[in-house]
């Protein structure tokens, strides 16, 4: 076997891995990256970046609709579906070859193969070359998640797809059934839709979307039935019957009651889980709870020399989470002083359905539960000159505070480009700023952020504009 020697390895090269592999290039340290796929992961491959794609096509399509309403006309206004998913597909290349050109830049060795835990401070790889052997100080695991499966609803490929079969489809089916409405089932239960296929969503809790604000999960299933978009909560899809091209579900409903549905097709959306298999985990006496790999606050295993990033090590099964926690995992192997555990009370979740979702820190349930006196304000898209002036008046910004710090606990969002705003709320968190320091900002106008100030104001009864 070939071996060499590095300061770091990093098996896996998503969004967590390459970040990590950046890192260490600027801080000197000499890096190799192994990956058995394509640079970039799930996220920038299969995830995050070729779904935004699909979805601003469906979204112009959806503009072109309503052309009338702007004054514009247009006739045999249509749609290529292959055309959609070659462009999504090239700009996830570009984007991989973007990664490839990082890596060069930063001196990080690109290790084509499988990777896995071969003894203290060694990295035995599986490559078309056959086999070679790394030799590591540090070791960190970014091998990511992949699709969860529950028992009589496993994808075939064919009919009950994964996220990977839902973005490259041969043909737009008529019909489609979601099954399961975070954040990746509503992405594509608004994409199908949006170019007209017929679609169903189930979910097995009492909302949509579970992890955002109440208001936030009803104000979107209102949003979406309005758009045509049938939903069921506390419903499970008990088993699939499969046909030649059609699948019928046995649906069991809260009443007790059962529903059949027959679609052309079914989108798996159950969740995730991390790829620990084949990595050498337990011979090397790595953790492995439910799934996933466990660590501490700066990301080690436990395991000297060795840690875990990213989807692997656990929620929110998130890229930017991913990216944090690689640049974090490099600063502790450097050394380097000043650092802080990752709070992820402080990490934003989007959702890029139409309307699109936002939201950071906690709901306003949660701030309840946790024994928290709130002031709670709220200001809608409708009383926003920009939001009207976009022909995007539905959707709202919520804050909440704590009523006696003024402290920031949580901002919730839905409507146009909020996966946008969120950042300003983000920040404002991550710097502890209060609702006097939010309520003396100045916010540009005619802007969509407005709307963000101007729910700190209605928080402490001060709104300006409704």
């Amino acid at each position: 076997m070939a071996e060499t020697a590095y300061d770091v390895v990093i098996i896996g090269s998503g969004p967590g891995g390459y970040v990590a592999a950046v890192r260490a290039g600027q801080l000197g340290l000499k890096t190799a990256i192994v990956e058995r796929e394509a640079l970039g992961g799930i996220c920038l491959n299969w995830g995050c970046i070729p779904t935004k794609a699909l979805l601003r096509s469906a979204e112009i399509y959806q503009t072109l609709q309503r052309l009338d309403e702007f004054g514009l006309k247009a006739e045999n206004i249509g749609y290529d579906a292959q055309a959609i998913v070659k462009r999504s597909r090239k700009v996830a290349t570009q984007l991989s070859n973007g990664v490839r050109f990082l890596m060069k830049k930063n001196k990080v060795d690109v290790i084509e193969g499988t990777g896995k835990l071969a003894g203290a401070g060694r990295v035995s790889i599986d490559g078309k070359n056959g086999r070679r052997e790394l030799q590591a100080k540090d070791i960190i695991l970014a091998t990511g998640a992949r699709a969860r499966t529950l028992p009589g609803i496993e994808p075939d490929g064919k009919l009950v797809w994964t996220y990977r079969e839902a973005m490259v489809p041969p043909a737009m089916p008529k019909s489609l059934l979601v099954i399961g409405s975070g954040a990746l089932g509503i992405e594509f239960a608004s994409f199908y839709p949006a170019l007209g296929v017929g679609g169903t969503v189930v979910e097995v809790l009492d909302r949509i979307l579970p992890v955002e604000d109440e208001e936030i999960s009803d104000f979107a299933a209102k949003a979406f039935r309005k758009q045509g978009m049938k939903i069921l909560t506390s419903a499970k899809v008990e088993k699939l019957d499969r046909a030649a091209d059609s699948v019928t579900a046995t649906i069991a409903l809260k009443d007790g009651k059962t529903e059949k549905l027959t679609v052309e097709r079914v989108i798996s959306a159950v969740g995730i889980t991390g790829n620990v298999e084949d990595l050498g985990l337990a011979e090397a006496g790595v953790k492995v709870e439910k799934g996933h790999v466990v660590v501490n606050e700066w990301l080690e295993t436990g395991v000297k020399g060795i840690y875990a990033i990213g989807d692997l090590v656990g929620a929110p099964w998130l890229a930017h989470k991913a990216m944090h926690e690689g640049v974090l995992a490099v600063e502790h192997i450097a050394g380097q002083k000043g650092l802080h555990p990752l709070d992820r009370s402080k990490i934003p979740g989007c959702t890029y359905s139409m309307p699109q979702i936002a939201s950071v820190g906690l709901t306003e349930e949660q701030a309840k539960e946790g024994g928290r006196e709130i002031r709670v304000g709220r200001f809608p898209f409708r009383g926003n000159g920009k939001a009207i002036a976009l022909g995007e008046p539905e959707g709202f910004v919520k804050t909440v505070f704590d009523s006696h710090t003024g402290e920031l606990l949580g901002a919730h969002m839905i409507g146009a480009e909020v996966t946008e705003l969120i950042q300003g709320y983000t920040v404002a968190r991550t710097l502890e700023s209060t609702e006097a320091d939010l309520m003396q900002s100045i916010f540009p106008h005619p802007t969509l952020s407005e709307m963000m100030h101007e729910s700190v104001l209605d928080a402490f009864g001060r709104a300006l504009h409704i």
